[in-house]
């Protein structure tokens, strides 16, 4: 009966849990990252070029360059986390120090003085697009308990898929519970394996315990109130390698295009410890750890042109493909219950989950951008860019559980806004900038959003040794992030203001 019942929907039933919005939001918004300079005008270079970060706008920014270059930059970032949950509240900070950019840009003049193509520009840049180096404490007391995560995957299951083969005539034959583990993973799928770390930690019960037939549970845990303490830690990043190419036309246009390659390493860990004194319960104590580990690689192209539009306006336009990801994905889980009166249970199944990768195809991505010259003094410049994130697939489309979670972020998801405002000053060698930056949420209502708004400003100073340029910023901003605790059953938020301040410092030279 194990062998048959459920195995024409084990793929789906994975597919459901370990691929939802949270991962696709995750994977597609993007944070600001490049050189000094750039993030010092909060990326306000899609109409100005001449910067290797410029081209994560705009690809035809490296044609603007006169000579040939290179950069090099390091981020310190920090981030302080004040979490609200249930009556309870914390904060944390953690910090991360890493390679943000790094790139070059060759230039090639045509020596034909009277040709029409000036020149072309083939560039390499590598930039960070996101950082997961994230950790928080969500702690409070709460009306619900994590039985609920485990009684619902449970209801629809049959006990005898819960409970490990157990061979009265040959003890060696006795299933395990790895084994079972590893098999509901194999052939069941995620729904079963969650059951049965509930059944076998005790948390939940059957009906009629000696049906092996039973498809109906209840919990052994007693309502009332619960000191829950759920603990988030992750790591990794978002990246991006950009092959470019851009050529000028006479002396007001500029058009590029760029080959992107993208990759995913996010590693994450969630604990929820969970402690109840309520009467008639059997399960006082629980313990629920889940790991999850992710890479993924993507391709995706960009498009642009930059105009002069007489002496001092400069405007710039560009597209960006959707990102093509295919992603692999592992997890691990352990549970431990503790009862007054019967002692602990641990369930530790030391199994490795892999599940089949899938694609995501995160939207596209169109900027508009206009700046105005002030002779060789300064700068001002505006961006705006549109990203529909309900456009956001899993594939294959035709995957009924992908269909599910497509339609989901069809319904929950929107076309997003970002505002850049940037600006700078040069005074001889040095030059003082600013800049401010408003990012809309991906969601469209406010209070199922796991994202908010974001608000942020940066200001910078450089100087220009000639051959060599240094470059430092500094750049903080403020949203909001919501996390549901868990998709399934314990589904409350934890409210997160979240607060970055970041320090970045850029060296580029000549060659």
């Amino acid at each position: 009966m194990k062998k048959l019942l459920f195995a024409s929907i084990a793929i789906f039933t994975m597919t459901m849990e370990a691929q939802n919005i949270s991962d696709a939001t995750r994977y597609s918004t993007s944070d600001l990252y490049g050189t000094a300079r750039y993030r010092a005008m909060s990326g306000a270079f899609g109409a100005l070029g001449g910067d290797l970060s410029s081209l994560d706008i705009n690809p035809a920014g490296s044609a603007v360059f006169l000579n040939s270059t290179v950069s090099f930059t390091a981020d310190f970032e920090n981030a302080d986390n004040e979490v609200q949950f249930m009556n309870g509240f914390s904060s944390n900070s953690n910090s991360d120090f890493d390679l943000g950019q790094a790139g070059a840009a060759f230039v090639f003049n045509n020596r034909d003085e009277s040709a029409a193509w000036k020149k072309f520009t083939l560039a390499f840049n590598y930039s960070k697009t996101s950082n997961f180096e994230d950790d928080f404490v969500a702690a409070g007391d709460n009306n619900r308990s994590i039985d609920q995560y485990f009684l619902e995957y449970a209801q629809g299951i049959p006990l005898d898929l819960l409970v490990p083969i157990n061979d009265p005539d040959d003890s060696s034959n006795n299933e395990t519970i790895s084994e079972l583990y590893s098999y509901l993973g194999e052939n069941e799928g995620f729904a079963a394996q969650q059951a049965m770390l509930g059944y076998q930690g005790f948390i939940i019960n059957a009906e009629d315990p000696e049906d092996l037939n039973n498809t109906r549970y209840f919990s052994a845990v007693a309502p009332g109130t619960f000191d829950q303490q759920y603990t988030y830690s992750a790591n990794g990043l978002n990246g991006k390698f950009s092959f470019n190419f851009a050529t000028q036309y006479q002396d007001f246009l500029y058009l590029g295009i760029n080959l992107n390659t993208h990759f995913i390493n996010y590693d994450r860990v969630t604990i929820l410890s969970e402690l109840n004194n309520n009467p008639g319960s059997d399960i006082n104590e629980i313990y629920f750890e889940d790991r999850l580990s992710t890479l993924g690689s993507g391709f995706s192209v960009q498009l642009g042109g930059l105009a002069k539009l007489g002496e001092n306006v400069r405007a710039g336009l560009a597209y960006e493909s959707p990102t093509w990801y295919n992603i692999s994905e592992e997890t691990t889980q352990y549970l431990e219950t503790f009862s007054d009166a019967a002692g602990s249970a641990v369930v530790d199944p030391n199994i490795i989950n892999i599940y089949p990768d899938y694609e995501l195809q995160t939207p596209s991505k169109f900027n508009a951008s206009l700046a105005y010259l002030f002779g060789n003094r300064g700068i001002l410049s505006f961006d705006y860019s549109y990203k529909d994130y309900s456009n956001t697939k899993f594939k294959p489309k035709d995957d009924p559980q992908f269909a599910l979670q497509n339609d989901i972020m069809e319904a929950e998801l929107k076309g997003a806004s970002t505002f850049r405002l940037g600006g700078e000053y040069r005074i001889e060698r040095w030059s003082l900038r600013g800049g401010y930056r408003f990012e809309e949420s991906p969601y469209n209502e406010e209070a199922s959003a796991d994202i908010g708004d974001l608000n942020g400003y940066s200001l910078g100073l450089g100087y220009d040794f000639g051959n060599i340029k240094l470059d430092f910023a500094y750049e903080a901003f403020e949203k909001d992030k919501n996390p549901r605790l868990y998709s399934t059953g314990l589904t409350d938020r934890a409210f997160t203001d979240r607060k970055n301040s970041n320090f970045i410092l850029s060296l580029s030279f000549g060659i």
